[in-house]
């Protein structure tokens, strides 16, 4: 069958715990821990196929991939990281791994939501501080009900879906906002981003990252959401505007925000949103569960073989 030499150049990212096998991707499997840029050109010579995981993978470090290379890879939905028309043009095929999450990382944008609505960021912080008063007095933090509230989820993909088959499990009524115009089905309003922005009381963010969707969520769409609303990020930080979201919280403009991800991962040390009470903030953590991560190197196997058998499946090039 010819090179089925596969390297994965950062496999700590998805192996942080030691329980994945990678061997599963081909009879001749490298594996790297992690991989600093200038050490990236040096490992996949002779490869046939490189698997990464949102490593940055630019176009003139493409243009520099050794001949052997046929396949990138990358173990995850999102691939903004590769420089994708720099790849075509080397006639290097790239995939992804579409759905392999979804379930999970729709359990955190709902998770998320779940505490924000009863602020349990705040209860926790009064418990490790000593404070015991919302058992000794009455309840002194807000706590509020789904049911009968607004979601808005901007993007209809598979985890967008999972979102919204939760939602409605709430008893939640369901707008959404698309690239694409679409028909109302299923409960499921389809509106402006204008409309979504001023009537949802959670508005839950399940778009790809790229030129026309960064900081789609800036100081003016903040602006047209409801003080009382929620803001959830499961998708990509850039999808944010940070500065601008850090501002309308701290002026309470919104009343907070859930985000797995942000625009820097990880945020950098004095970030106020480590420590601002109406913000809860994961560890980019929605695709990290036992299950979620062995489905994934499932999946890039399947992806691997149908491209070395002449069958490629989930090509994004």
């Amino acid at each position: 069958m010819g090179n089925q030499k596969v390297v994965v150049l950062n496999a700590g990212k998805m192996n942080y715990d030691g329980l994945l096998d990678f061997s599963v991707l081909s009879p001749d499997t490298v594996v790297y821990e992690d991989s600093a840029p200038d050490q990236i050109l040096g490992r996949i010579e002779g490869a046939a196929a490189v698997v990464t995981k949102e490593l940055p993978v630019p176009a003139e470090m493409i243009a520099r991939f050794p001949a052997s290379v046929k396949l990138i890879c990358e173990a995850g939905t999102g691939y903004n990281n590769i420089a994708i028309d720099a790849a075509r043009e080397r006639g290097i095929t790239v995939c992804n791994v579409p759905a392999y999450s979804s379930h999970r990382v729709a359990h955190t944008a709902v998770m998320l939501m779940l505490n924000l609505s009863s602020a349990m960021q705040t209860q926790i912080g009064m418990l490790a501080k000593g404070d015991r008063s919302n058992f000794t007095k009455y309840l002194q933090v807000p706590h509020v009900e789904l049911n009968g509230k607004t979601i808005g989820v901007i993007g209809y993909g598979n985890i967008g879906r999972q979102v919204i088959k939760v939602a409605q499990a709430m008893d939640m009524k369901v707008l959404c906002h698309t690239r694409t115009p679409r028909e109302d089905v299923d409960g499921v309003s389809f509106v402006s981003l204008e409309t979504l922005l001023r009537e949802s009381d959670y508005i839950s963010l399940h778009c790809p990252l790229n030129d026309k969707t960064r900081h789609l969520i800036n100081e003016e769409t903040l602006a047209m959401m409801k003080p009382t609303a929620f803001l959830i990020n499961t998708s990509r930080g850039a999808l944010i505007d940070e500065p601008a979201l850090i501002c309308a919280l701290k002026e309470k403009r919104i009343a907070g925000a859930g985000l797995d991800v942000q625009e820097t991962e990880p945020p950098a040390e004095d970030n106020p949103l480590y420590t601002m009470g109406n913000v809860i903030l994961t560890p980019h953590m929605g695709w990290k569960g036992f299950e979620t991560r062995q489905r994934l190197v499932g999946v890039v196997a399947d992806d691997i073989r149908g491209f070395f058998e002449g069958n490629p499946v989930n090509v994004v090039s």
